[in-house]
């Protein structure tokens, strides 16, 4: 990791930058793709399944045995755990339900709110070297309770044309509607069109790698709507000269072992907190399976030190983390200074994988600085707002001049002419 020593605010800048990739050529093929996918559908889907997934499937959609197959094959102790992450997801995400209210605005204008659920939404859940079957819970369980109808699901197969079962269970377990065997472009596309046997969806929710990123930019453009941009994971933890460096080493290495262009940033106010995490993320990073990934990672990765907290809480504010970890000996009162993260974790027990799994929160979080303007997903992520409003006569007697004048102003006669044939109804009636 970097090691930067009380760097001046203008420089900051440079600090919280991430790693950027030439996307340039990735585009062009996305592109392709897509409109492969969107002119053959299921043979299109199929074709580039057996090209990247090298599986050759005689069916996209996952049937109803091999969900039962996939009960058997996941232990009673990862049930279990699904479980009891699915029941906390489904509590915090409960409480979220909009409570709209009537307002009257002026003597007979009344407006208000109905939240209504998007009513079909699709979930993309990356395989490959880490099948994240707790992305399921997370995507699909506020979507449940938002009253989606349709809740769709793809994923890459691998090479026997099985989809890992533990993503299976959990998508049971949610409640998601149809699962489909396709993975990268291809599945973003037939979500974004609709295929022979892929419905068309509304939005399309889910992580994946540069090339899924870019896939869900080009399709909401035109087709459908996406969750948030993103780009790779990505963790900041503040510390003071109390911080426990063994939790905060594993903290940055839990992130660091995500893919090669994550990064983890350390701020701290203490010299030997630097000094002793550096050793510690080294000794540690020596025991992980994926230690190359991890390597790669921390490369791109600082270790921040600052004059006091308060320059800590105002450079992790221009940082915009995914995640935040504040283990202080204040770590409340700093957390009241937090404007810009996706999702933060208090204390030192506060663990970032803890909010990955099963603590309740949503780990869909925007990365790459987008948590300056995007939300992480919520029950909010599924719904939309629908706004009403009714006037009486007496409605029209408060704002009815006002709207006239303000549309002759815009010069808009048609708009002024829509309330002047109401306002000379009530006045024929006095």
């Amino acid at each position: 990791m970097n090691i930067i020593r009380y760097p001046k605010r203008e420089d900051w800048a440079k600090i919280v930058e991430r790693p950027h990739l030439d996307t340039s050529q990735l585009n062009e093929t996305v592109a392709s793709v897509l409109a492969d996918v969107k002119k053959r559908g299921d043979d299109a889907v199929k074709g580039y399944e057996l090209k990247f997934d090298h599986v050759d499937l005689a069916q996209l959609a996952v049937t109803e045995a091999e969900m039962n197959e996939a009960e058997h094959l996941v232990n009673a102790n990862l049930k279990a755990a699904i479980q009891v992450a699915h029941y906390n997801i489904q509590a915090f995400h409960e409480t979220q339900r909009f409570k709209g209210k009537k307002v009257e605005t002026q003597p007979g204008v009344t407006c208000w709110q109905k939240s209504v659920a998007i009513e079909k939404v699709g979930l993309y859940i990356p395989g490959g070297t880490a099948p994240l079957f707790s992305t399921v819970l997370m995507l699909a369980t506020p979507a449940k309770i938002a009253g989606c109808s349709e809740i769709v699901l793809c994923t890459p197969p691998n090479r026997e044309g099985k989809v890992n079962p533990a993503i299976l269970v959990a998508a049971r377990i949610a409640g998601v509607s149809k699962i489909f065997k396709a993975g990268g472009v291809q599945a973003i596309g037939a979500m974004a069109y609709g295929t022979e046997s892929v419905p068309k969806v509304y939005k399309i929710f889910g992580p994946g790698n540069q090339y899924v990123m870019a896939a869900k930019q080009q399709v909401s453009l035109h087709d459908v709507a996406i969750d948030m941009p993103a780009g790779p994971s990505e963790v900041c933890v503040i510390a003071d000269e109390n911080a426990n460096v063994e939790f905060i080493a594993a903290d940055l290495l839990s992130q660091a072992e995500h893919g090669i262009d994550s990064q983890v940033f350390l701020i701290t106010t203490s010299e030997q907190v630097v000094l002793d995490v550096q050793a510690e993320v080294n000794r540690q990073l020596e025991l992980l399976p994926r230690k190359e990934i991890a390597q790669q990672a921390l490369e791109n990765s600082r270790m921040v030190l600052v004059k006091d907290k308060q320059e800590a809480i105002d450079l992790s504010n221009a940082y915009a983390p995914e995640h935040l970890i504040i283990q202080t000996s204040d770590y409340e009162k700093l957390a009241k200074n937090v404007v810009n993260a996706g999702s933060v974790f208090l204390g030192e027990y506060a663990c970032e994988s803890a909010g990955d799994y099963a603590s309740g929160t949503n780990h869909t979080l925007p990365t790459h600085g987008y948590a300056t303007a995007y939300s992480g997903v919520n029950l909010d992520s599924y719904c939309r707002k629908v706004t009403f409003q009714h006037l009486t006569e007496d409605g029209i007697r408060s704002i009815g001049h006002a709207v006239e004048m303000m549309a002759e102003a815009e010069q808009l006669n048609a708009h002024k002419n829509a309330m002047t044939v109401r306002i000379a109804k009530v006045q024929s009636k006095k």
